[in-house]
């Protein structure tokens, strides 16, 4: 088995012990908040590659990654795709009623759901989820009501930090580790 490096707080992992489903925001969380324009008004966004390592080893483990965005772009689209995301509402401003649809859908609760928001529309999931989280450089208001705030920042590794937790939670994230450097 490969050495661990990554240490969280023993109550924090208490409280990620169980959790089946993680609800992700996109602007701010998967990315950096930041919307780029081209002349004809494309948006253009950054995801990092960290963060989506992290959503493919969650869905390895058997937890389900989710994103439930208020907005909907091709790019974003592509993204997710490639990344295996089915459980995505896009152009979402509501998302606890999206997060139910997604629960109901996968037989679960919210005693085993965690999410991460970084802005008002996304304290509603964030206030019902067993764990919450925010990026570092997320609103107060959704620093305020997480139980754990990231070290980095959305789009820059804050998902895959999340991500990690889950898994060291799960007993998974050795087995993972050590298949990943045979």
């Amino acid at each position: 088995m490969a050495a661990v490096a990554l240490n969280f707080p023993p109550e924090l992992l208490l409280k990620a012990q169980g959790i089946r489903v993680a609800f992700f925001d996109v602007d701010g969380v998967l990315t950096d908040g930041g919307l780029y324009l081209t002349e004809a008004g494309e948006t253009i966004k950054r995801f990092n590659t960290l963060d989506g390592h992290g959503l493919k080893l969650l869905q390895r483990a058997g937890i389900t990654p989710a994103v439930i965005t208020g907005r909907d772009s091709k790019p974003l689209r592509l993204r997710l795709a490639a990344l295996g995301i089915g459980h995505v509402h896009y152009g979402t401003e509501d998302k606890r009623p999206a997060a139910e649809q997604i629960l109901q859908a996968l037989g679960l609760d919210w005693a085993q759901a965690a999410g991460m928001g970084d802005d008002w529309p996304d304290l509603p999931v964030m206030r019902r989820c067993a764990l919450a989280c925010a990026p570092s450089n997320g609103h107060e208001e959704a620093r305020a009501v997480a139980h754990h705030v990231t070290r980095a920042r959305g789009g820059d590794g804050a998902v895959r930090e999340l991500c990690d937790l889950l898994l060291v939670a799960s007993g998974k994230y050795a087995g993972l580790l050590a298949e990943s450097t045979l």
